[in-house]
């Protein structure tokens, strides 16, 4: 039934949900109506389709190791694809996971903040994949180029995040496939939250079951995220239970992610003990530290050689520009550089101020019927109507395959991501230069302060770095 798609319901002792969402990508419509429905439709391609093994793995090998038994079927290409969702718009999205070459799973925990949506942090697995030519071994987890995070998220197709929505499962629960790198800065850099990365304690096999489940749910999957009861939590553990089949997550339940790391770990499925001495769990990659300490750290070295009066890192990004800019000339070279990260974390905030500005101009324009945002609201729309294929892949391809894509829908894949992709780097890059219009001056104006403050300090580090002797490139 978990194969299927008629999961467990969250703190109801087992009982299986009414709806399934995993119907892209079906067949035959009728498996959905009942479970029954479900195994006689899979049986018939199971038995006359060569493919079948290819494009549903995971059911195909239940049905497999059931019956000892399995018609002539084709041989299957190593790689499973997705649609990489990551914001790098210049890069080919369609990609492929061998799951041989995945190392490790994680149980990837973004701690909690103040905001409504992530006051319990946030769930996600982490595939810990080796670079090609590297045999599976710790040694992979340097590889962070390689890593891959899965993330049930909201699917939000409007500039707005409705508490309500959420609350009533009006937003379609997704499975994003993302580079690591992406969500370490999203968290750490943006968010300023800390991430613990655990390893579960799998077995070789579950571990590349999962993986094979995971593709499968990427392409099929479509649900409806409830803030309280279909959450990241309760959507990771559903994947953890369907791809691994480990019968330690049967009864296990929890809606909130702190709380599954625990009961994870309560079961001997999470290895919490990578945690203990925080300086090694930074050094191999199991924990990535908020960059709050950092800054504040960087803000330390300032005040050890500059005489400024604020004692808190917020109270000097709080200053004008122009203000800190002051102080430039006379930094010595470990100075410069700390104001250099001071300076980009700036730029940052004032980025999402920025954000946050437009999105309030947005909506009272638009409930005021105001034409002075329609540019910027036309671009952002096209955006958001182009964006969904990168968590709904299945919408790329026509109806008639089913399950994961075979090598010659990939072709048509490769053309019709790369062809989406140029069109979002296109909108991408109009909404920028649109949105930057919309701006307050006052805001505007400080960014393109912080913007030089950056690149006057570059300059200045490099001088120094030069007159002290140091290496040209």
């Amino acid at each position: 039934l978990d194969l299927a798609g008629w999961q467990q319901y969250v703190g109801r002792r087992g009982e299986r949900e009414q709806h399934n969402g995993q119907f892209v990508r079906s067949p035959d419509s009728y498996e959905l109506s009942s479970p029954k429905e479900y195994i006689a439709v899979n049986m018939e391609y199971f038995l006359l389709d060569p493919s079948y093994g290819c494009r549903r793995p995971a059911l195909n090998q239940y049905l497999r190791e059931h019956f000892g038994w399995a018609p002539q079927q084709d041989s299957c290409a190593k790689g499973l694809p997705f649609i990489n969702a990551g914001s790098d718009f210049g890069r080919q999205p369609l990609g492929e996971i061998d799951p041989e070459r995945v190392y490790e799973v994680d149980y990837l925990l973004a701690e909690a903040n103040q905001n409504l949506v992530s006051r319990w942090g946030h769930s996600m697995l982490r595939l810990v994949i080796c670079k090609p030519g590297r045999p599976r071994g710790p040694d992979c987890r340097l590889d962070l180029d390689q890593s891959l995070v899965l993330s049930y998220r909201a699917f939000v197709n409007d500039v707005q995040l409705s508490s309500w929505d959420g609350l009533v499962g009006a937003y379609p629960s997704r499975l994003f496939v993302l580079p690591l790198g992406q969500v370490i800065d999203e968290y750490t850099k943006t968010e300023l939250r800390s991430l613990a990365s655990v390893p579960l304690r799998l077995d070789r096999d579950e571990i590349e079951n999962l993986v094979r489940q995971a593709a499968e749910m990427h392409w099929s999957y479509d649900g409806n995220y409830w803030f309280l009861s279909n959450n990241c939590a309760v959507e990771s553990l559903k994947l953890l239970r369907s791809g691994t089949a480990n019968p330690r997550l049967n009864d296990l339940d929890s809606i909130m992610p702190n709380g599954l790391l625990a009961v994870l770990k309560g079961r001997g499925l999470a290895d919490t003990s990578v945690l203990d001495d925080p300086r090694e769990a930074l050094r191999l990659g199991y924990r990535f530290d908020s960059y709050r300490d950092r800054y504040q750290a960087m803000f330390e070295v300032l005040k050890k050689q500059l005489p400024i009066k604020q004692d808190k890192v917020e109270d000097w990004l709080a200053l004008d520009a122009e203000q800190r800019r002051a102080w430039f000339a006379q930094a010595d070279l470990r100075t410069s550089a700390a104001l250099l990260l001071l300076e980009q974390a700036s730029l940052r905030r004032q980025l999402l101020l920025a954000q946050d500005e437009v999105k309030q101009r947005y909506l009272n324009a638009a409930a005021l019927k105001d034409g002075s945002v329609s540019k910027a609201d036309a671009t952002l729309r096209q955006m958001l109507a182009n964006s969904g294929f990168l968590s709904r892949p299945a919408e790329l391809l026509d109806s008639k395959g089913y399950g994961l894509p075979q090598p010659q829908e990939r072709k048509h894949l490769e053309q019709v991501s790369s062809e989406r992709q140029a069109q979002l780097l296109r909108l991408s890059t109009s909404l920028d230069k649109e949105v930057r219009a919309l701006l307050e001056p006052s805001r505007a104006k400080e960014i393109v302060a912080v913007e030089a403050n950056v690149k006057q300090v570059g300059e200045h580090l490099r001088a120094l770095h030069k007159a002290a002797g140091g290496l040209q490139l």
